[in-house]
């Protein structure tokens, strides 16, 4: 049988802090959900769970020490630099 562990890995601070100023500015408030690593247990198999930040309903992915964030899925990547146009344009 499978063991799947799951481990909480809370957002970067310096990251949460970016986030939170650039909306700030925007005059919108942020939700943080950490991410997580699940881990098979007994195998090298992990999957690494982006955390989540969700702005005017719109639900933004980010890695800890990454300078880009994902739009809804990993397809579109945004710089943290244009966010805020992003964010005034929803």
């Amino acid at each position: 049988m499978l063991n799947i562990i799951t481990k909480e890995v809370p957002i970067d601070e310096e990251l949460q802090s970016k986030i939170q100023f650039i909306c700030d500015f925007c005059n919108v408030k942020p939700i943080f959900i950490n991410g997580s690593i699940r881990k098979i247990e007994k195998t090298n198999i992990n999957y690494i769970e982006p955390n989540k930040i969700i702005i005017k309903s719109t639900t933004f992915l980010a890695f800890n020490h990454n300078k880009d964030v994902y739009v809804e899925n990993l397809q579109k990547r945004i710089n943290i630099s244009d966010l805020q146009e992003y964010i005034k344009s929803l």
